[in-house]
């Protein structure tokens, strides 16, 4: 979980993009991605981003894009600034209004959507920011909307909208498999795109993405079980936007554990783990971060064909100017296990080379976080079969 206040963006790019926007009451945009508030939960806020001249649509609302490209913070900022949230009142299960059939073809289209869009009022610039989603630009009441082109829709995600006998975890699960992305999982999903019929409902978005990681981490790491342990001790670095992890793989048997700290209160941290046998709760302490995080390592495993315990520490640099979602996590995490693993014949090996690795990047002693490690003191104390035999 981020720290509770980050200053907002004051890069000078950002100031030079938004005085370049000249937002307008009636417009004609593209729709990238739609906005399911939380608040007044059942009955809540349901917005449909639209851009305000920005030409890159394909830029409006892809974390992967974002990453591959070595984006800044100032600006993906400046990109979503361009986005109002052109938003109206609705109860989760009013799926068949016609603004909520909007949003829903908004959310389940593998494009920008061409809308024209009606406020009640000229919206005036600002930057909105959240822990767990994109940032957004300014909100706005809607008072009518129109789709103004066809809407394009994967033939994979059609087929699984279209199928009202199809659990949304299953959906969720055989679209990944097949490429489909987890943030267009997670778009579709906050829109009552999947599921039994008449258990449809529009989701938040911030409880979509995370309900979309802890699927398809679930299932993960089912199969990850299946697989043999890992035949050494791995450590891999790296990240991107000012969020590094130092990711140690183990190996035994699945078990996962993160560490979140911002380097600029070093004696402040979150953390949550999960054994072999899995977590029933929610993690109110990493949040979102705990499942992105999870999912990445997962990925690894399974591109690796091994079984491993994974421990993972998060560092939060000055970079990181201010929140940009939870989908950094998941790309920052990407990003270090794509690096060349480090490879141990021992586990006081690989602690030594992290702990100098951290101080040397970090200039902090990461044996106070390793000291407070629920798996690694597990790791102490239980025996290995082994250890049993004769």
């Amino acid at each position: 979980m981020l720290p509770k206040k980050i200053s907002e963006i004051v890069d000078n790019n950002v100031k030079i993009i938004s005085k370049k926007l000249e937002y307008k009451k009636d417009f004609f945009g593209d729709s990238p991605a739609p906005f399911i508030g939380r608040y007044g939960y059942p009955n809540v806020n349901v917005g449909v981003l639209s851009a305000i001249d920005y030409s890159k649509k394909d830029e409006l609302d892809n974390p992967q894009l974002w990453s591959k490209s070595g984006k800044g913070v100032d600006e993906i900022a400046g990109i979503r600034s361009s986005l109002i949230n052109s938003r109206f009142k609705s109860n989760i299960f009013s799926k068949q209004e016609k603004l909520n059939l909007l949003a829903e073809e908004v959310g389940i289209s593998s494009k920008p959507v061409e809308v024209e869009i009606g406020l009640k009022d000229k919206p005036q610039f600002r930057l909105n920011t959240y822990s767990h989603a994109t940032p957004t630009g300014p909100n706005a009441d809607l008072e009518k909307a129109k789709i103004t082109s066809n809407v394009k829709v994967d033939v994979k995600v059609e087929k699984a909208h279209s199928d009202v006998h199809l659990k949304a975890a299953n959906a969720l699960n055989e679209l990944y498999k097949k490429g489909v992305d987890e943030n267009n999982l997670a778009r579709a999903l906050s829109v009552g795109g999947f599921g039994i019929g008449k258990n449809r409902k529009l989701v938040p978005t911030r409880w979509s993405i995370t309900a979309t990681d802890d699927i398809l981490g679930k299932k993960l790491i089912y199969d990850v079980k299946g697989l043999n342990s890992l035949d050494c001790y791995k450590l891999y670095f790296g990240g991107i936007l000012g969020n590094y992890y130092l990711i140690m793989m183990l190996p035994e048997i699945w078990g996962y554990e993160l560490f979140e700290m911002s380097l600029a209160n070093v004696n402040n941290y979150s953390t949550d783990h999960e054994f072999y046998a899995g977590r029933k709760k929610y993690s109110f302490s990493c949040e979102g971060g705990y499942y992105t995080v999870r999912l990445g390592v997962l990925e690894r495993m399974i591109e690796q064909r091994k079984q491993a315990t994974a421990l993972a520490f998060r560092f939060i640099t000055s970079e990181y100017t201010a929140p940009l979602g939870v989908w950094v996590t998941r790309e920052a995490t990407r990003k270090a296990l794509m690096s060349k693993a480090f490879e141990f014949n021992s586990y006081e090996e690989m602690i030594l080379f992290g702990k100098q690795l951290i101080m040397d990047e970090f200039k902090f002693d990461l044996g106070k976080l390793i000291s407070k490690s629920v798996l690694l003191k597990e790791r102490k104390v239980q025996k290995k079969l082994f250890e049993f035999t004769v």
